[in-house]
């Protein structure tokens, strides 16, 4: 199963630190960002993801983070 996201994640350093806090919490799962492309993409890839769950833990840390369709 794999869930894109649209973030407002810029720098890299930033993309860095939001992948450790999340394998931390979803360390099952390929996780990435795509800050080349315009809706700044995280996607995750893995077994029974709950897009709320991620959403939830980026926003948490200051980002916004939604499904992208």
């Amino acid at each position: 199963m794999i869930e894109v996201f649209k973030t407002n994640v810029i720098k890299q350093s930033q993309a860095k630190t939001l992948l450790k806090i999340l394998k931390q919490r979803f360390n099952d799962f390929k996780i990435n960002f795509d800050l080349s492309d315009c809706d700044k993409v995280l996607r995750v890839q893995g077994k029974s993801i709950s897009p709320e769950e991620i959403i939830e833990l980026v926003n948490a840390n200051g980002y916004q983070c939604e499904v992208l369709v």
